[in-house]
């Protein structure tokens, strides 16, 4: 990559791009704004017409509106010191509360109490997890008299499809699920809501004529009503524990040049902190700054294989403006047309992706519950949907990373290797926190192949597939291969992940008792696990408990007593050791607290993983797992991986049968990959058996 090192004004260079506003009624890829970055290794960005804050928290115009200043930002290939820095002068990332990084319910749909706790207890009996139920707008009166206006507004509860609300949000409560109502607050209070004359009378409208109480967030007294008499009192005598204000209505304002939208998520974040102190909103991009109020939502997208093909790349992307937390209609929310292996596909993306949240419109066509498909799509919805859950200990981990260490759950590629021009080649694949890389599928299976294929940048070192086992070679590009049950999500050598262990179903965000680790060998590592309570405490130091799984040295890895705040964490517990590419179970020792202990062992031939289940042990003593002997590297099972590729592709079987002969009379695989070059085999199949005779 080539480097300018001179700026001058008004030189816009060729910037790697940011985010944007919105995906609503996008269908493929749309235009970015600017971003920290640029491949001349520096970038501006201007603060024209934006407002001062001032000290006792409001907001007023600069006296030249017309001001400039620029920021310049000339880091070089310095991408994470860069954001760092940008954060330091923007504020950082808040702490998300745990309950947001499970699996979310959402739909636009005239749900009612009884048909919501139905659709919960039918989830609960899939062994389904989710930890938020969003209510879209008919939580409300939608029917409205039109001299009112539209019914998009509105903040009284229909009893018609809601007679208790408070009834039905402590049963998702009771369920360990948080609730959040969506908010369309354009049109202010008008005089048929229930908070209307408390409201009304504290701002001196004439409730004898009904007059509204409009909708200006410029107006100080205005703003602090709208939380006291509307907001906290739905969320206290109803339920509610945070918002989806669904901004949609422009960008004017009383105030020239002041976003509304920013206004909203200003103060939301704000009033939501002071409320639960680790706050949530959800709510739309409304310019750089906009990662301190999280999570987003990216809009309204077309069901369609084009709108999947964008969303990694753009949410990837948006960590070059510091922006961390998008959340996507995972599935599409409109228009498009049925397609179960795209559906599929784009649940796979969203367990990956930064918030996962089911979506779709009030079609009768378009639910997004798994059981709506056909049965392979189900069973594999479902497995990556309990995936989902499981990772929150890890997720939660990355969480506290992405606001104390300024270092985004999602990053592009060309972060950790801006030298390799590869690493800019591969838009949508991305770094998943510290220990993994994921590569999203989005585009259909070929016919031939039986397979889907996408193009990655596989980093130097050797990287395992955590669903296949298979190992590759890094430092180059690869094409990988796979059918519709996975992704391809490689762990680096030394990777450590720490997961739930699900094997007994729960929805609970609660610090696990059971724990289930993916360790990868070949380099020294250390992951310090981080726990709090999750939602109820502040971002505190002494609120934390940490958690270290080290790997100290080639042969023997240690999970160290924890330390910090245990009161947060449970007082013993079990561990599910899984070792990737290890060749035996039996050349282990495991001890706690120096004494040597039984454990169960169980080895899976097919993906070369040694699982050591440690039992319940508490959570101070020190465990250590040594190989004493060493341990044997596995090589990856090129003929029976050959074999499972050719039995699904769709090609003559006389040459399946030739190129599976070749495997077995043990040639070499660069001999092997000459061959079927002159086979003429379609170029799909082709690259899908080199994916592994390289791999």
């Amino acid at each position: 990559v080539a480097f300018t090192s001179v700026w001058h004004y008004g030189d816009k260079g060729h910037n790697l791009k940011g985010t944007t506003r919105t995906l609503d009624e996008a269908n493929g890829e749309i235009p970015l704004q600017d971003g920290l970055f640029s491949i001349e290794g520096w970038a501006v960005i201007s603060d024209k017409g934006s407002m001062l804050l001032t000290e006792d928290g409001w907001i007023e115009r600069r006296e030249d509106i017309d001001a400039e200043d620029l920021y310049y930002f000339g880091y070089g290939t310095d991408y994470l010191g860069c954001l760092k820095d940008y954060y330091k002068l923007t504020g950082a990332t808040p702490i998300l509360p745990k309950y947001a990084l499970g699996n979310w319910w959402s739909r636009y749909y005239k749900y009612t109490e009884k048909s919501y706790l139905e659709l919960m207890d039918r989830f609960e009996k899939e062994n389904i997890p989710f930890t938020v139920g969003v209510i879209d707008m008919d939580w409300h009166v939608t029917d409205v008299d039109p001299k009112y206006g539209t019914g998009w507004t509105g903040y009284t509860w229909n009893k018609d499809f809601f007679p208790d609300p408070k009834r039905f949000t402590d049963n998702l409560h009771n369920r360990g699920m948080k609730v959040t109502l969506n908010d369309h607050p354009a049109d202010g209070v008008r005089a048929f809501e229930d908070v209307y004359p408390e409201f009304a009378a504290y701002m001196g409208v004439d409730q004898e004529k009904g007059e509204p109480v409009l909708m200006d967030f410029t107006n100080r007294k205005l703003l602090e009503g709208y939380f006291k008499y509307v907001y906290e009192k739905i969320e206290k005598k109803d339920g509610v524990d945070f918002w989806w204000i669904d901004w949609q209505q422009g960008t004017n304002t009383a105030i020239p040049g002041l976003d509304p939208l920013w206004m909203l998520n200003h103060y939301h974040t704000i009033h939501s902190q002071k409320k639960d102190g680790k706050g949530l909103i959800f709510s739309r991009y409304a310019g750089p700054g906009s990662h301190r109020y999280p999570v987003g939502f990216s809009g309204d997208t077309i069901i369609s294989w084009e709108s999947l093909a964008f969303q990694p790349y753009f949410t990837a992307n948006a960590s070059n403006v510091g922006y961390g937390w998008w959340s996507h209609d995972i599935g599409g929310h409109m228009k498009g047309y049925r397609d179960e292996e795209l559906s599929t596909r784009w649940i796979q993306f969203g367990v990956f992706s930064p918030i996962m949240r089911l979506h779709s419109s009030n079609s009768a066509f378009t639910g997004k519950e798994p059981w709506n498909y056909n049965a392979v799509s189900e069973n594999i919805m479902k497995r990556y949907l309990k995936l989902r859950h499981e990772m929150i200990p890890y997720l939660y981990t990355m969480n506290y990373h992405a606001s104390h260490d300024g270092q985004p759950l999602i990053r592009p590629m060309y972060y950790l290797e801006p030298e390799q021009p590869e690493a800019y080649e591969v838009p949508n694949e991305y770094y998943f926190g510290t220990e993994l890389v994921v590569c999203p599928i989005t585009e259909p299976t070929d016919k031939a192949a039986g397979t889907a294929c996408v193009k990655a940048w596989i980093p130097e070192g050797k990287w395992y597939d955590i669903f296949s086992g298979l190992k590759y070679d890094g430092g180059r590009m690869l094409e990988l291969y796979r059918s519709l049950e996975d992704i391809p999500v490689l762990a680096k050598e030394g990777a450590i992940i720490p997961l739930t262990d699900l094997t007994e179903y729960t929805n609970s965000v609660e610090n696990p008792k059971e724990l289930a680790v993916k360790i990868v060998p070949g380099k020294k590592n250390a992951f310090i696990l981080m726990e709090d309570t999750g939602d109820t405490c502040e971002d505190k130091e002494e609120n934390w408990a940490q958690t270290k799984l080290e790997w100290i040295n080639e042969n023997e890895f240690i999970i160290h007593p924890a330390n910090g705040n245990l009161d947060v964490i449970p007082k013993r517990r079990t561990w599910k050791m899984e070792f990737y590419g290890i060749a035996d179970v039996d050349n282990l020792e495991v001890t706690v607290g120096g004494k040597a202990i039984e454990t169960e062992r169980i080895y899976d031939e097919k993906r070369h993983i040694c699982q050591v289940n440690i039992p319940e042990t508490e959570v101070t003593e020190q465990i250590m797992i040594s190989f004493s002997k060493g341990y044997l590297l596995t090589e990856n099972n090129k003929p029976a991986e050959i074999f499972a590729l050719l039995y699904q592709a769709k090609i003559e079987y006389e040459v399946k049968e030739k190129i599976y002969a070749y495997m077995k009379e043990g040639k070499t695989s660069s001999e092997v990959l000459g061959i079927i070059q002159a086979m003429h085999l379609p170029d799909s199949v082709y690259g899908m058996l080199s994916e592994v005779l390289l791999a």
